[in-house]
Parts: C-alpha cells; structure tokens; sequence
C-alpha cells in the first residue's frame, strides 16, 4: 500500500535568530520566527508525513504553546514523527521539497540537508530531494518577507522482514 502526503509551511524573516533550513545552520543577517527553530523546510516534511497517514499536522502533534518545544531543534520533531510513521508500518518511499527564498543561496548546503533528512527518516539519499527556487521578487519570499516550503512524500507499506 503507498500512501501520499503534502506539507506546506512559511515563518517570517527576522533580524537575531539562526537561519536553520533541514537542520543546518546557513549564514545570513535573519532567521526565521518561530516556536521552535522555524525550520520551514523540516516542518513542511512533517506535515506531509503527517499528512499522508491522517494523522493531521504539525500543530497538532507539536503545540506551539506547549514550552516543551520553544526553540526546538526540528530534527528531534522529525525523528519523533519517523517513529510515528514506523509504528504505522510504513517508510518512506521518497521525498521531494521545494524551498521558496530570494537569499541567501541555498544550493551549497542542500547536500547536507539532504543527508540530515535521510538520516532522520532511516532511508536512503536518494529517496531525498531537496530544491531551491526565488519567487522573482514577488510574494512574501520573493520581497525577503519570509521563507517558505512545499513537500511531498510517499509512504510505502513495510512487509513482515522491514524494520
């Protein structure tokens, strides 16, 4: 059985927080606000694992009034949430996301966000796609406004010898 999942997410650009996108930190004079570490691109990911087994979203899961995750490293979130998937009986297929910024350029750290969701989810690197786009100035990438992240992951049933 495959099951299919889409996740979205946006946080705000601003000025002393850490830009964390798929678990790395990029160097740029913003970070993105948020609960936790607003990494739009991890939670994104959540939601479509989420969301490819009905089991709702991140905010559901992962409360943003909930102390417990103030400042969280997303990646523990995602490694709960691959848990999640496992006692459903699934793994994943592949994932493939986009990330909207206008800056900064994102295509020297996409490998190691690449390998830190691989890692995270038990599965193999090229199950994991991971792009980056502009909005071409407009939008609330596009005007450095905010970030935001598209994701879409397959799920496939395990048999009896996976774990």
């Amino acid at each position: 059985m495959i099951r299919v999942g889409f996740g979205y997410d946006v946080h705000k650009l601003v000025k002393d927080r850490d830009l964390i996108l798929g678990g790395v930190k990029i160097p740029f004079i913003k970070g993105l606000q948020g609960h936790s570490d607003a990494d739009v691109l991890i939670h994104a990911a959540i939601d479509a694992l989420l969301g490819a087994l009905a089991l709702g979203d991140i905010g559901k899961l992962f409360p943003d009034n909930d102390s417990r995750y103030k400042n969280i490293d997303s990646r523990i979130l995602l490694k709960e949430t691959a848990s999640i998937v496992f006692s459903q009986g699934y793994r994943l297929g592949n994932l493939d996301a986009t990330i909207c910024a206008e800056s900064p350029k994102l295509s020297p750290y996409i490998m190691s966000m690449r390998n830190n969701i691989a890692s995270d989810l038990k599965a193999e690197i090229d199950s994991v796609s991971i792009k980056a786009t502009t909005e071409e100035g407009i939008g609330i990438s596009g005007s450095e406004k905010g970030m935001s992240s598209k994701c879409v992951v397959m799920l496939i049933k395990m048999d009896g010898n996976e774990k």
